[in-house]
């Protein structure tokens, strides 16, 4: 009977075992597409196309939700925004955290793009530091310096 009971309790440890290994990795993976600000495309569908021709989900305003120009509001075009204290900005931050030219969010197909121009503080997505073009996805926070911003439908 002992030698059943030890077996059990192998086995269950075993089990136990396996169960926090697949937790950890599954916790990596989901972090790992969060720094890079890719999604798994077997759990998150692409936007699709209305009957206007426009894409639904897609992008359509910039949004000021945390800093100096709170609730500010940026319809989006085709052009590129560069984000930063120059004057020639198109979302001039007055922030002593920000640099002249600090990031550019720019449009690839219905996605868009964000990108740190070398800035001193760096620009973070969510709470992963941007150090490539990394999509943005639909209600992530992109920080720049004290502002926070995001991309709305």
């Amino acid at each position: 009977m002992q030698g059943i009971v030890l077996q059990l309790t192998r086995v269950g440890f075993l089990l136990l075992l396996w169960l926090f290994i697949w937790a950890v990795l599954r916790v990596l993976r989901n972090d790992s597409y969060a720094a890079t600000g890719q999604r798994p495309l077997a759990r998150y569908a692409r936007p699709t196309k209305r009957k206007d021709g426009r894409t639904k989900g897609a992008a359509r305003h910039l949004v000021v939700t945390h800093g100096a120009l709170a609730n500010t509001r940026i319809n989006l075009g085709t052009q590129p925004i560069l984000l930063g204290r120059a004057p020639d900005s198109t979302l001039v931050l007055s922030d002593d955290y920000a640099s002249e030219r600090h990031a550019r969010l720019s449009p690839r197909g219905d996605d868009w793009y964000v990108e740190d121009l070398g800035s001193t503080n760096g620009t973070y997505l969510d709470r992963a530091k941007v150090t490539t073009a990394v999509r943005v996805p639909i209600g992530t926070p992109v920080r720049v310096g004290k502002t926070v911003i995001e991309l709305r439908p």
